[in-house]
């Protein structure tokens, strides 16, 4: 194994916590790696980062990679410090045994699906002897999943990255159980949404430095249309990718030839997943006649944030979602959006309930928005001009043996098609001046930016370090 290099530690300064992380390698691209690298970038100038960094066939497993200098660079902390354990898979406990003792963490912060990590949570008795354990969840849908109670009660502290889940955890929570002074009280639970960088997710005006890059990437990718809908997410069912090429389909007959000649459905997704579908031949079979490019090449942030801004508006119409990245960057580059209205995609939307923000603590009472007949037209709902929501119309019960129930809200693409006829039908000024609202929101009321993240990550990291108590081996119940 490879030793880590050397820090130069300043003794006249208080000594920073540490915080050992468990989740996907923070330099992979995949959502839970991108929200790891992004509250690390956040808090470094507050805690140390130690990560066991996973991923199916890491092919730097058994190394131990020091990133503090590439830290300091993009944050400008200039003690930043963070190294990554990584590994293929996931670890077991003599792994998080062996960093407790090398590393000695101040605190263990997991996130991503417990199941993956489920050797964590049987020995939580044992690491909590030592150090708080801290779990940045999230679940996709209703029904309550009542089963994830023993995951909660394992946790000293339960960040929550979209509303319904902060209204999911506390149900969970207090499920049959007695109301009892202190019953609960080691149950810290935020509402912790993900974060976006609102200085590289921006719009890109001609005053703007990067405006020649941007022109030349949009030369490349997509020049001379009039309207761009744009798709930025995995090739996998529950995204109903082929649903939203019939959708497109259905939107382009209705426009003439030389309407639609000027209009591209723009999907960065791998055409083909075995997860998924081979939307090539979706697109040959339903949507022969109309302009469809697919983008699969791995682009930088920087370039993901070109691609929001050649877009008139990004769809994501997911049949359940725990928090759908693609949404929040687009309307923080200020690109209106048009989700489903299911999970996390909620937040992006900016509902309103008789004129007042919906809260994560109204949640708890609401549930999910999710049902069609309750709020599709009730008077009293209303959303943020930077967003057209559509409304599942069918809703079944998905599971397997390790998650029974979970619902599975699917929207029709024909009012997928119809919502997007009504973005085109808008023009691109005011659509431009929604996307700015959309902006406004996310750095705003939405709580959608980065530094709000961080923000809330230390908030619940420093309570819970100070409120923490060691678990005790056993419990006496008096019988």
């Amino acid at each position: 194994m490879e030793l880590p290099k050397l820090r130069k530690v300043d003794l006249n300064k208080p000594k920073k916590k540490k915080i050992l992380l468990l989740s996907d390698d923070l330099r992979m691209h995949s959502g839970i790696g991108t929200m790891s690298r992004e509250f690390v970038r956040g808090t470094c100038h507050k805690y140390d980062w130690v990560q066991l960094g996973g991923a199916i066939k890491h092919p730097e497993a058994g190394h131990v990679i020091d990133i503090s200098d590439d830290l300091k660079k993009v944050t400008g902390v200039e003690d930043a410090w963070c190294k990554i354990y990584p590994i293929s898979g996931y670890g077991n406990q003599d792994m998080i045994r062996e960093l407790l003792e090398v590393e000695k963490p101040d605190a263990i912060l997991h996130f991503t699906d417990p199941r993956f990590w489920g050797f964590l949570y049987q020995m939580e008795h044992e690491i909590r002897q030592r150090v708080p354990l801290l779990y940045y969840t999230i679940w996709d849908d209703l029904p309550y999943p009542i089963w994830n109670q023993a995951f909660y009660e394992s946790c000293d502290w339960l960040g929550c990255i979209s509303k319904q889940t902060y209204g999911i955890v506390n149900y969970v929570r207090d499920f049959r159980r007695p109301v009892e002074e202190g019953k609960t009280k080691d149950w810290q639970i935020d509402y912790v949404p993900h974060g976006i960088d609102s200085k590289i997710f921006k719009p890109i005006s001609e005053n703007d430095t990067l405006w020649p890059h941007y022109q030349e990437f949009k030369r490349h990718m997509a020049p001379n249309y009039d309207f761009v809908l744009y798709y930025n997410n995995r090739n996998i069912r529950r995204k109903q990718t082929s649903d939203i090429i019939l959708a497109w389909n259905e939107f382009c007959k209705t426009l003439t030839k030389e309407q639609a000649d000027k209009c591209l459905l723009l999907m960065h997704t791998p055409p083909k997943d075995p997860n998924g579908t081979d939307l090539v031949a979706v697109k040959n079979m339903v949507c022969p006649d109309f302009n469809i490019k697919f983008s699969k090449k791995h682009l930088s942030e920087q370039e993901m944030a070109f691609m929001y801004n050649i877009a008139d508006v990004t769809i994501n119409i997911a049949s359940n979602e725990g928090f759908g990245l693609s949404g929040a960057e687009s309307i923080m580059c200020g690109t209106p959006i048009l989700n489903n209205v299911t999970g996390g995609l909620q937040d992006h939307l900016g509902f309103r309930l008789k004129g007042k923000h919906i809260t994560a603590d109204d949640y708890i009472e609401i549930g999910s928005l999710h049902d069609d007949v309750k709020w599709k037209n009730n008077p009293d709902l209303t959303w943020g001009d930077w967003c057209i929501p559509v409304w599942p119309s069918n809703r079944s019960i998905q599971g397997s043996p390790e998650t029974p129930f979970i619902f599975d809200d699917r929207a029709r693409f024909d009012d997928v098609a119809e919502a997007i006829k009504q973005w085109y039908n808008i023009s691109s000024e005011e659509r431009i001046r929604r996307g700015q609202l959309g902006r406004e929101f996310a750095i705003g009321e939405g709580g959608l930016s980065s530094k709000n993240m961080a923000d809330c990550f230390i908030k619940g990291i420093d309570a819970t370090l100070e409120n923490w108590e060691k678990r005790r081996r056993f419990t006496i119940y008096k019988i």
